[in-house]
């Protein structure tokens, strides 16, 4: 099997599939079983793979046949020009995600020695990302799970983070409030239990811990509102990724409790995806 006919074969399988970003999922796959770059396969789609190299083919697509997240596959995957591990036990970053970033990185470009708490870290995605980018700030990042807290410490000396710092706690238990920040930011669980049946069907293998909240998904919003407004230092900045249609709901919330200059941001899908507000 050569190359080009690896790549057609994987096409077919995963939209039959219904893999929605299948042309992009084939490419990513036959670039991870052949090391090649794009430029690479394109000058080398006549080369046959190895029989390891077919094997592995194989077994990939089956995976993604069942709709296998393909992160979890690959075990790493790319955010805002970073690599992060991940597997079972952790959320995939999504490119959604980079909304937050961008908002986030526009308070903080004016700030000197910036204090950062990232909520519900998960892989760390977003705490290693600010610190990255902001290398003078300080960042702690809190995650309540065994599971996650291990990719995120991976994950902290992986992209040698030396200015991010994981704490093992809960939120509804004010876990890092003890200090004062200049940004506070978020990405809960934010999937109401009315929704779950219909998340697609990769998310379905993802941590419910990490998508499911109560009270029709506002439930870590109050939480994080009620116990972390004190820890945000005046003038200081809430950052929040919301789900679809959440953004009203949580901007309300925001307005409820005292906080001025709302903003709302659209993904690159158009879908309202940040709220982020000021503490006067």
């Amino acid at each position: 099997m050569t190359i080009f006919e690896a790549y057609n074969s994987t096409k077919k399988k995963l939209e039959a599939a219904g893999v929605e970003d299948y042309i992009f999922e084939a490419r990513e796959i036959i670039k991870h079983i052949t090391g090649l770059s794009s430029a690479q396969i394109l000058a080398n789609y006549n080369r046959k793979l190895s029989e390891f190299q077919q094997n592995n083919l194989i077994a990939i697509q089956h995976q993604r046949e069942v709709r296998y997240p393909l992160q979890y596959i690959f075990t790493k995957w790319a955010f805002y020009g970073r690599e992060y591990f991940v597997g079972p036990g952790v959320l995939v970053p999504r490119a959604d995600t980079e909304t937050v970033i961008d908002e986030c990185k526009e308070y903080l470009k004016d700030k000197e020695n910036a204090k950062i708490l990232d909520l519900c870290a998960g892989s760390g995605c977003i705490g290693i990302t600010l610190g990255k980018e902001f290398p003078k700030a300080e960042v702690d990042m809190v995650e309540k799970y065994e599971e996650a807290c291990s990719y995120a410490e991976k994950n902290i000396t992986h992209n040698n983070a030396y200015n991010v710092k994981l704490l093992k706690g809960d939120v509804f238990e004010s876990a890092g409030a003890d200090k004062t920040y200049d940004l506070i930011v978020s990405n809960p669980p934010y999937i109401p239990e009315t929704e779950m049946s219909i998340i697609s069907p990769e998310t379905k293998f993802e941590p419910e811990t990490a998508l499911l909240a109560g009270d029709g998904g506002m439930e870590f919003y109050k939480e994080i509102i009620k116990n972390y407004t004190s820890s945000l230092k005046k003038g200081g900045m809430l950052c929040f990724e919301v789900g679809f249609s959440q953004s009203e709901q949580v901007s309300e919330l925001l307005k409820n409790a005292g906080y001025k200059n709302i903003s709302v941001k659209e993904d690159l899908n158009g879908i309202n995806r940040s709220v982020s507000a000021i503490k006067e």
